[in-house]
């Protein structure tokens, strides 16, 4: 069948099968063009506001707002539409971290990464001499983690859902089964991925098709729809159970994976403790472990404090410098310490204490550049693609999620007959300790693999109030890059009081510890690199870094900003 022509124009609209009932609000269908739909980058909105991945996924959102669902309802369903309208990244096949603020003043955290399976080894990665087989860990079969979206999305809906769940998931039923067009950023990955998927795959998936996928294609995706109606109608028993279970239990087999049935009856997604802290007068609320995002952030953010950073100015040669050797160090800590709380006994505490924190900075010179073969881990021994979407609804509930299948298109491996991609977040383990991932990130015996671990994370899914109120949802995708993209953009909020579109588009630095380098983005201002350069770093361009989704809410509007790297949209009202 040929897909793009498979809608004709004349029904370029469809409905979306949602009708409720909000109070006295009359029952209203909703119609998504599919077919033709702008992305919006940028907007200011009266009440409430989504900014994600994909204008589609947006547009669910700002619906589901508009019908009187909350934030965490609005969530739900993003969540699930960006499964369908964003294969390389958007998911049911991964998991990811969800921070909650409600207008109460409570603050909570879900967590729904994968896990690794109950077959699981240290070792399991290493050839016969030894060294380690990234090829395994990265892609195929093998480099699945058990899936954590589905249940995650489940107990976010549990604790905080206000309307009824079928609902909230129809409106990615209808884009899976009718279809949607694709733009050209998403025609360019599908293409790109097309040897992937026939390689890595026992059954041919949506994704493939004979002619070059283009601009404005229709895209469908049966089995998808299939899948999503089994959780519709039986919650996440829909798919770690029955018919899903056993579709996803016989593509191991097929291809040499090791999650199993009970490895899938068995996951449980998460509450944790939000990581609060203040900076500044401002409340910044993030993820804790296993992610590591929020506790680098921490770490970062309490060592420039002392400094007088908003005084240096954006991209300064003052402010690189600084925020260089302050990502270097928390980097290092994270190599060193960091993994899952359930399986290892981190020193959370004292890596964010004052004194240790500040004692980090002890031998940072201004305007000198320090080198990381000189930078340990400070305390005596006691890919990137992922998605994030940012919604703030009318009361002033807020939710900041990022979720992820790891690399672009995950494992490139989709459960045959079920239509939806695997993760490859197994290689977010350390698979040899001192031998980077595919993000250049080291690890040590704190990250190694064991069954029913958790691997480490970089996701850093960030909430900001100021006076008590509302300030901003922050989130980027980006792999090791994550942390960084986050902390710049804290900065320029809060100490270059940028508006949110420069926050989240001026161009980007990133230093990780391990390699000693500044990546930089290929805009980087030349003047800016020539000055930092002089105080001995070494500089690599490399392609975009990160794709930000802020919402920033001043004097009682909320500005909205979809990051111009790539389709990213925002939508309110």
């Amino acid at each position: 069948m040929n897909l793009q022509n498979h809608m004709k124009r004349s029904t370029l609209f469809f409905t979306i099968s949602l009708f409720l009932v909000w109070g006295c609000r009359p029952q209203q269908p909703v119609a998504v063009d599919a077919y033709n739909y702008p992305i919006v980058k940028h907007d200011t909105f009266q009440h409430a506001a989504v900014s994600s991945a994909h204008p589609l996924a947006s547009e669910v959102g700002r619906y589901i707002l508009e019908q009187g669902g909350t934030a965490m309802d609005a969530a739900i369903a993003v969540q699930y539409a960006l499964a369908v309208v964003y294969p390389n990244a958007g998911n049911i096949g991964g998991g990811g971290f969800m921070v909650v603020h409600t207008k109460e003043g409570q603050s909570y955290t879900i967590d729904f990464r994968e896990k690794a399976p109950g077959s699981a080894h240290r070792d399991m990665y290493l050839d016969s001499l030894g060294n380690a087989d990234l090829s395994k860990s990265q892609n195929g079969h093998l480099a699945s983690g058990v899936p954590g979206s589905v249940a995650g999305m489940e107990l976010a809906y549990n604790k905080f859902g206000t309307m009824d769940f079928k609902k909230l998931i129809q409106p990615a039923i209808d884009l899976a089964e009718k279809g949607f067009t694709i733009t050209e950023r998403e025609a360019k990955g599908l293409n790109r991925m097309k040897t992937d998927f026939v390689k890595y795959n026992t059954q041919t998936p949506a994704f493939v098709k004979e002619q070059p996928w283009q601009d404005k294609d229709t895209l469908i995706q049966s089995d998808l729809a299939e899948t999503l109606k089994r959780i519709q109608q039986h919650g996440s028993k829909g798919f770690y159970e029955g018919e899903t279970a056993r579709l996803i239990v016989e593509e191991m087999k097929r291809g040499g994976g090791i999650i199993s049935e009970q490895d899938l009856k068995d996951y449980v997604a998460q509450e944790r403790k939000p990581i609060v802290f203040d900076y500044k007068g401002y409340e910044i609320i993030t993820m804790g472990l296993p992610s590591s995002g929020g506790l680098v952030i921490q770490q970062m953010m309490e060592m420039i404090k002392p400094y007088p950073i908003e005084q240096y100015g954006f991209q300064s040669k003052e402010a690189i410098n600084l925020m260089v050797e302050v990502e270097r160090r928390a980097y290092a800590d994270r190599t060193e310490y960091m993994g899952d709380p359930d399986f290892v006994d981190v020193p959370v505490a004292k890596l964010v204490d004052t004194m240790y924190v500040r004692s980090r900075m002890a031998d940072f010179t201004p305007l000198q550049a320090s080198r990381s073969e000189h930078i340990k881990a400070g305390l005596v021994k006691e890919k990137e693609e992922t998605t994030h979407f940012s919604i703030i609804d009318k009361d002033g509930n807020m939710v900041s999620l990022t979720t992820t299948i790891n690399g672009a298109y995950g494992s490139r491996v989709v459960v045959g007959g079920a239509g939806f991609i695997l993760n490859n977040e197994m290689d977010d383990f350390s698979a040899k300790p001192g031998v980077p991932n595919k993000f250049g990130l080291l690890g040590t015996e704190a990250n190694s693999i064991a069954p029913g671990k958790r691997m480490l994370s970089a996701m850093s899914p960030t909430i900001v109030k100021k006076d008590g109120k509302p300030y901003a949802v922050v989130g980027t995708p980006g792999g090791s890059t994550i942390i960084t993209s986050v902390f710049q953009t804290l900065v320029n909020l809060l100490d270059f009081d940028m508006s949110a579109y420069d926050a989240v588009n001026k161009p980007k630095f990133h230093h990780q510890w391990m390699p000693d380098l500044i990546y930089i983005e290929k805009d980087f201002d030349p003047q800016a690199r020539k000055e930092v350069e002089a105080l001995g770093y070494v500089f690599k361009e490399r392609e975009n870094i990160g794709r930000t989704e802020v919402l920033l809410v001043r004097d009682g509007k909320i500005e909205a900003v979809g990051d111009n790297r790539g389709d990213d949209s925002v939508a309110g009202w």
